[in-house]
């Protein structure tokens, strides 16, 4: 409890919201390494997930390809990429990439196997191009299975983006890594509190998304 209250009270310092190392700053930077993660994994891997779904070609490899991925120490990912590209930010972006894609490719195709082949059976009967249905038919009616792709990687990665810090970048790992180096354990806890708050509410913003995304009549998902 007495942990708690001083990383309370390390919170609520005026001195902790001001400079380049301010709180501010390192959520700025913990935001855009997330977001650059986030957004690189899903240039890759929505498209190929949508074609898995719409095709059914290569599910089994794209499961087992997640699941390889998932498994992954994201620690170990940042120090190896460390060792070959060097310190600096494009090491914890490749893995950052890596651990988001998983999640990005379950939800782009889970999106058009959960659309009722009824459904798409009739718009290939009305003339739609392969491309018309999925861009019209089973993406619309599953975007909010690709918002829950969406949410699940951003947790991922929002929670493990502070690892930044640990090849000499930002973010709010900054907090945490200095306080585990001088034994200032209320900074470090300060630090978690922040990132557990951000993913919170990060999440809750999704959520609202995904609500907003949902066909109306349509069951919620995950």
């Amino acid at each position: 409890m007495n942990q708690l209250l001083a990383a309370l009270d390390w919170l609520l310092d005026p001195a902790r919201y001001s400079g380049p190392g301010g709180i501010p700053m390192r959520l700025a930077e913990h935001l855009g390494y997330t977001a650059l993660g986030v957004v690189l994994a899903a240039v890759v891997a929505i498209p190929l997930g949508l074609l898995v779904g719409h095709t059914g070609r290569g599910r089994g490899l794209a499961v087992a390809a997640s699941g390889a991925a998932r498994a992954l120490p994201t620690l170990g990912l940042v120090t190896l990429f460390a060792l070959l590209v060097g310190i600096g930010l494009l090491a914890p972006t490749l893995a950052f990439v890596i651990l988001a894609i998983p999640s990005l490719l379950a939800g782009a195709y889970s999106a058009c196997e959960a659309v009722d082949p009824r459904t798409v059976d009739a718009a290939r009967a009305q003339g739609m191009t392969e491309m018309q249905v999925l861009t019209r038919v089973e993406l619309p009616l599953g975007m909010p299975l690709v918002i829950t792709g969406i949410r699940a990687a951003t947790l991922q990665v929002i929670s493990t983006a502070m690892l930044a810090a640990y090849v000499g970048n930002g973010g709010l790992g900054r907090f945490i890594f200095l306080g585990l180096k001088t034994q200032d354990y209320p900074q470090m806890l300060a630090g978690s509190l922040l990132v557990i708050a951000l993913a919170l509410v990060l999440d809750g913003a999704l959520l609202l998304v995904q609500a907003l995304t949902r066909p109306r009549g349509a069951v919620p998902a995950g």
